[in-house]
């Protein structure tokens, strides 16, 4: 099961939960408050992008920080 964060639109608490693939789209409870008006966030690992662009993939200042 992946782990889900979680922003609550009610009390603004951040969270992660477990949900089954198949439970994705539904909606989660907040543990804080109890409201079901939350939203799933973009997780920070999901947010990188590769860059393949042919003009950056020889130049040394078109590659990211981390390689």
């Amino acid at each position: 099961m992946p782990l889900y964060e979680y922003l609550c639109k009610k009390c603004e608490k951040k969270f992660e939960t477990l949900v089954s693939f198949k439970n994705a789209d539904d909606p989660v409870k907040c543990p804080e408050c109890g409201s079901k008006e939350t939203r799933k966030l973009l997780s920070t690992f999901a947010a990188t992008v590769k860059n393949n662009s042919p003009s950056c993939s020889q130049s040394s200042s078109c590659r990211s920080a981390g390689t």
